[in-house]
């Protein structure tokens, strides 16, 4: 991919982590750059159109969308691209407010596994959703307000030697000083309602440090939340490509650049899946192991007048390429990794495999990656864990299991994963975004 292809993707990714502190908002956003693109955002409550057309469906911080063409039938197969919204952090608690030694402080929890040294330090925000008593969801966010500080090194004299973080008592960060705080408040004040009428609040921990390029030539992208917007962002632009497909648009760089027919050209329906709550375990309706993505496909396989006879049929010709952050070999650490199979930031997205089944990924996964990646023109690079450092999961083995459609797992190498600020190689998250504009876009 051309320097100039990859500059351009690179800043647009960057304005697209910026809009997204949480799942909610990115589930948003997500929906705001394809209803610009053309998609029709549908209820869930309401009866779908059954012709072809681009549309979306938001559930909480989750969002799917598709690509239905003109000529899909009752047994048309999917192709799929399935990501997650959220990532691990700190959530707000009920009763958010408390003061210590002058001091006001946000009550939270932690969420999912973050790695709790990379917060200390940081200037935060809250961000998320609050809903009225009326029923009425607001999305908030409050820009810089919030740090949880670190003890002076002179009031613990082994901290460069094992930092130990009591989740409860040292996570709490501070907010204002003086006259104790109420937080509901702030999040009134900033979402323009009175504290008063909020009924229920999701509310996450964000780090606002903007995204960044550095390194020689600019090839390194450091930024909060990469797990896994990486991947949302690759799936947006490759819907975006496939909508854009009958018009002779790539969709490249902007999800916001789509335009004219539904794909027509297509011989598949392309869908991307983002969902919510994979950091917790998925098991959520708005998560993988939901309903969500099973719901939607029902919906539209019943809209091309399937019978369960087909729709059976059309998943059985389907595919869900899972796309998930993985992890390069850090170089400070190469005990951690295989001795054999090392992936390397800049080499490509990864092909995630594990023998347990932790990823989805099998020999015919591997052949269609390998498809798609020479399709797209990028190199890919497998991974898997060192025996005695067993790996995560993703939402792969969930969808897989749930739906019955073929899945691999993918994803773009990483550095300090589920750190506040984590780190990735430009040229890969450009690659990722290529190869899913190959697999949804293309036949």
């Amino acid at each position: 991919m051309p320097a100039s292809s990859t500059d351009a993707y690179v800043s647009d990714f960057a304005e697209f982590i910026q809009a997204s502190p949480s799942s909610y908002h990115a589930a948003a956003e997500v929906a705001r750059r394809l209803e610009a693109a053309g998609f029709e955002r549908l209820d869930e409550r309401d009866a779908w159109p059954e012709g072809p057309g681009r549309r979306l469906v938001v559930r909480d911080g989750a969002v799917i969308a598709w690509v239905q063409p003109a000529g899909a039938g009752p047994a048309s197969p999917f192709r799929i691209v399935g990501a997650h919204t959220d990532s691990p952090g700190f959530k707000l608690k009920p009763n958010p407010s408390s003061e210590s030694a002058g001091l006001s402080q946000a009550n939270v929890e932690v969420y999912g596994g973050p790695l709790l040294n990379s917060w200390l330090d940081r200037e935060l925000e809250l961000a998320g959703r609050i809903v009225t008593a009326d029923g009425t969801e607001h999305l908030v966010r409050t820009g810089p307000m919030l740090r949880i500080p670190q003890l002076a090194v002179h009031l613990d004299r082994e901290a460069n030697k094992a930092l130990t973080l009591d989740r409860q008592r040292h996570l709490q960060p501070i907010w204002a000083a003086g006259e104790p705080g109420d937080v509901l408040e702030l999040l009134a004040e900033h979402a323009g309602i009175e504290a008063s009428a909020i009924a229920g609040t999701d509310v996450l921990v964000a780090p606002t440090t903007p995204p960044e390029r550095f390194g020689r030539g600019g090839a390194f992208f450091a930024s909060g939340r990469l797990d896994n917007l990486t991947s949302v962002y690759a799936g947006l632009v490759g819907i975006a490509a496939a909508a854009g497909r009958a018009a002779g648009s790539s969709g490249a760089g902007s999800a916001g650049a789509g335009s004219a027919s539904a794909g027509e050209g297509l011989a598949h329906v392309s869908v991307l899946a983002a969902f919510d709550h994979e950091e917790l375990g998925s098991e959520s309706r708005s998560g993988a192991s939901g309903p969500f993505l099973e719901d939607v496909l029902a919906r539209v396989a019943s809209g091309l007048g399937a019978t369960d006879d087909e729709r059976r049929r059309a998943f059985a010709a389907s595919w869900i390429v899972s796309a998930d952050a993985g992890h390069a070999v850090h170089p400070n650490y190469p005990e951690r990794h295989d001795p054999v199979t090392r992936p390397l930031l800049g080499q490509g997205p990864l092909l995630k495999l594990n023998a347990n089944q932790r990823y989805a990924s099998d020999a015919h996964g591997a052949a269609l990656w390998e498809a798609v990646c020479r399709r797209a023109g990028v190199e890919t690079q497998p991974f898997v864990s060192n025996n005695t450092v067993p790996c995560g999961t993703t939402i792969g083995p969930l969808s897989a299991t749930r739906l019955g459609i073929r899945t691999v797992d993918v994803g773009v190498p990483l550095l300090s994963m589920h750190s506040a600020r984590e780190l990735a190689h430009v040229d890969d998250l450009a690659a990722l975004g290529r190869a899913m504009e190959a697999f949804l876009a293309e036949d």
